[in-house]
């Protein structure tokens, strides 16, 4: 499995935390998940830390914001932004 094939997978899951109901799913969690994958590290900080402060969910944060940046090719991130746009307009959704 591809790193961007697992980071849909995680999305995914987000999606099924959120019941099924993609225009139930906060616009912050959009936003987040946008700024995780193609926003900068330091927005992607900012955003997560609007909802906690949390050293350890930080460090946390940190860690895996500079693994996706570290490792997932620009068009890598293209495809997670477009396959995550398909699920929330998907009239299964």
């Amino acid at each position: 499995m591809t790193r961007a094939g697992a980071l849909l997978l995680l999305c995914a899951a987000l999606l099924l935390i959120a019941g099924g109901k993609c225009d139930d799913i906060c616009p912050a969690l959009r936003d987040t998940v946008d700024l995780f994958i193609s926003g900068s590290h330091e927005a992607y900080i900012e955003q997560v830390e609007k909802y906690n402060q949390n050293p350890d969910v930080l460090e946390t944060a940190d860690t895996l914001k500079s693994c996706v940046d570290k490792n997932l090719t620009p068009q890598d991130k293209q495809d997670a932004l477009s396959a995550l746009n398909k699920i929330y307009s998907s009239s299964l959704c």
